[in-house]
């Protein structure tokens, strides 16, 4: 419960009318009541609550109550949450799960309708969102957009079932989150054309600004994988009201140490204008999404947070609708151990996993640190023997994904650029079908990976020469029951394994998790085998 009066003295950073306002903020039954100028009062500083414009809370690992206690700290209110994670492994009921879960903490969540699951007709779920599906579902008051739409080639070609989504939302005036990396020329138009408003997936800056000149809003994503601020950060400055901040996929040691307020800071730190960039967190996401959230105006929920400067942001205190949530380094609100839900999860993992030799050209996925593409890579066949087995002098080690979905044996592969020279790591959030991927040097490992994944019925890990490292996901092979600080401590122990396997990837599971994305080119790998997305076709490990 909110109280019934109560007040917060400070430098009051009015973002909708640019300016400071010394003095007390009152607050009645959990909303402003008034803002009343005191110039005596020189700090703190006051401001609108920071928002994640784009994130999937599944993949932090972290379930929405544990994910709010951690996400608070840093002076983040609200999210724009996109649950097709869980919606891959459980369809609509995931999404109730989602919502359900984090109606029991006080915290901003406004979640979308997934609009691609399976992410594309060459993926497999545990059951697809049809039209009709995401039409219902669009029409709920609990749903605020319709998630990035994935299927560019559906788009652009005219696709019914994918131009039937997008119009359900814009018939209830709800907008339409876009994907479409590399995009460009008149696909690019199309796209943007057919009524989506965003695009979270841009890599470079003149594509970003091509996009813009569409009309689209620009997510500068951080997240822990993939990385966009200082390529994009200069369009502050350019565009301000056309540019939102993001972290898509945040594990949780990452999420630990900072989220939205690490651009905030940085970008400040820049020397960009203090006014755009909080216009940009605090401002331009609750506009967007239509999403109630006040904003520091008299009437307004009373949603904001206490800051020591305009430089640090350190944050003292956070209030959610007139409720303190957070106070002194304290999160103000409990939340409970979630119940392990039932979902399907296959049972079967000891397949063969050799590669027979063949006289031609080998394809490699190719991986491009800090970003989601890849690169399709060839290479004459190397070694001797029978078989083809990992090279850890040139960095290429064999990729296994297990259908999570169905008994089916595995696809394999060949992946350049993660580092390892022994061992194998893995885990069940392969995005977005999420089916059970591991790399490694060597079979016995991948194996011992495979095992402790699907035995676990979720899990992520690390093996060399048999010794094993692992943490539990027991909430749809997604997410841990624990708070962030206990599953970032076991994520810790399992990344350290896979650093002193050699890696200096920062986030070697989360670029793992997206070699099964195949929405996002080169070269990814599949439960039907490679997959290039260029071509959007499965191809043979063996070039033709």
């Amino acid at each position: 419960m909110s109280a019934e009066f109560f007040s917060v003295r400070g430098v009051v950073v009015d973002l909708v009318h640019e300016k400071l306002i010394p003095g007390e903020v009152f607050v009645v039954n959990g909303k402003v009541d008034s803002i009343v100028e005191d110039s005596s009062v020189d700090g703190p500083f006051l401001l609108p609550g920071f928002v994640d414009s784009h994130v999937h809370v599944e993949s932090s690992m972290l379930s929405p109550e544990a994910f709010a206690r951690a996400a608070v700290k840093h002076g983040t209110i609200a999210v724009v949450a996109d649950p097709h994670e869980i919606a891959n492994v459980a369809a609509v009921a995931g999404i109730d799960y989602m919502v359900e879960s984090a109606k029991r903490v006080p915290f901003h969540f406004f979640f979308g309708v997934p609009s691609c699951v399976p992410a594309s007709p060459m993926d497999v779920c545990h059951a697809a969102l049809n039209a009709d599906i995401v039409d219902a579902l669009i029409q709920r008051n609990d749903m605020f957009f319709l998630g990035e739409m994935m299927n560019f080639p559906g788009v652009v070609n005219g696709d019914p079932d994918v131009l039937s989504k997008i119009e359900s939302a814009l018939k209830q005036g709800k907008p339409v989150d876009g994907h479409a990396p590399g995009l460009v020329g008149q696909q690019m138009v199309d796209y943007f054309a057919a009524g989506i408003s965003t695009d979270h997936e841009c890599f470079e800056i003149g594509e970003a600004r091509k996009k813009i000149a569409q009309g689209a809003k620009i997510l500068i994503r951080e997240g822990s994988a993939a990385k966009n601020f200082e390529a994009l950060i200069p369009l502050v400055s350019e565009n301000p009201d056309m540019v939102m901040f993001c972290t898509d996929d945040c594990h949780p040691d990452d999420l630990l140490l900072g989220h939205i307020n690490k651009s905030v800071k940085r970008a400040v730190k820049e020397g960009y204008s203090v006014f755009d960039i909080l216009r940009i967190a605090c401002v331009n996401p609750v506009k967007h999404y239509n999403l109630p959230v006040g904003l520091l105006q008299q009437n307004d929920s009373a949603d904001f947070i206490v800051v020591d400067n305009l430089a640090n942001f350190t944050v003292s205190a956070v209030y959610i609708k007139g409720e303190k949530v957070y106070s002194e380094g304290s999160v103000l609100f409990s939340a409970s151990k979630p119940k392990v839900p039932l979902y399907n999860f296959r049972t079967t993992w000891d397949f063969d996993l050799k590669v027979k030799r063949e006289p031609k050209m080998v394809r490699v996925i190719g991986v491009i640190p800090g970003e989601l593409i890849t690169e399709s890579l060839q290479f004459k066949p190397w070694g001797s023997g029978t078989f083809i087995e990992a090279d850890t002098s040139t960095d290429i080690v064999k990729i296994v994904l297990l259908n999570r979905y169905s008994e089916e044996p595995p696809s394999v592969g060949f992946i350049k650029g993660l580092g390892i020279q022994h061992g194998a790591f893995g885990l069940s959030v392969a995005h977005d079908s999420h089916h059970v991927i591991v790399a490694g040097t060597n079979d016995s490992d991948i194996r011992a990976c495979l095992q402790f994944i699907v035995e676990n019925r979720g899990g992520i890990c690390a093996c060399s020469k048999g010794d094993l490292v692992g943490a539990t996901l027991p909430l749809f092979g997604l997410m841990s029951n624990k708070f962030a600080e206990d599953i970032a401590a076991e994520y810790k122990a399992v990344n350290s394994a896979v650093h002193s396997m050699g890696s200096t990837l920062h986030a070697p599971f989360m670029t793992l998790s997206f070699m099964a994305l195949s929405v996002i080119p080169s070269l990814k790998i599949n439960h039907l085998g490679l997959f290039d997305v260029d071509t959007f076709s499965v191809t043979n490990i063996f070039v033709e």
